[in-house]
């Protein structure tokens, strides 16, 4: 990895664990696109967890099409200090009961959300959206500033944990 993905990945990376939101657009039965704002928790690799009702609207398109694109960024009234990611992938429902427990804990931690709504969670599905491409734009470096990562199938990403 060269010294500049580096620094690339460790600045997606540090915006994905300091926000708590994501845009997440999911595609339709008709194909028409479905935006919904969603708490996330961020792990290292890009991975981004949530919890959803499956039969939610965005849950449900997910069932039958995993293709999903999110968007993070910071809130700001000024344009030059916009700052975010775009990302493009596939989002799946987790099964796995020892990555939920966790997830679950990590979650709760992350967001102060003690053991009643762990409750609300045991009731709601876990998902995991995994990126194959970001684009990273920061108008506080210079106007129209971004940069692209494409993942090919298999590749590990290193992003130093926080």
């Amino acid at each position: 990895m060269t010294r500049n993905r580096a620094r690339d990945l460790d600045a997606i990376f540090r915006l994905l664990r300091s926000q708590s939101t994501l845009a997440l657009s999911t595609v339709g039965d008709d194909g028409a696109p479905h935006t919904t704002p969603l708490f996330y928790l961020a792990e290292p690799e890009f991975q981004l967890f949530w919890f959803s009702s499956p039969s939610s609207r965005h849950s449900r398109n997910l069932a039958k099409d995993g293709r999903a694109a999110v968007a993070v960024y910071r809130s700001t009234e000024d344009w030059r200090k916009i700052c975010g990611v775009q990302m493009q992938g596939k989002a799946e429902k987790i099964l796995d009961r020892t990555l939920r427990r966790r997830i679950t804990h990590d979650y709760s931690m992350r967001f102060g959300l003690g053991s009643l709504f762990r409750v609300a969670m045991a009731r709601n599905a876990l998902y995991l959206f995994r990126p194959c491409w970001i684009r990273y734009l920061d108008n506080r470096r210079r106007f129209g500033f971004k940069f692209e990562i494409t993942f090919s199938p298999g590749d590990r990403v290193n992003a130093a944990p926080y």
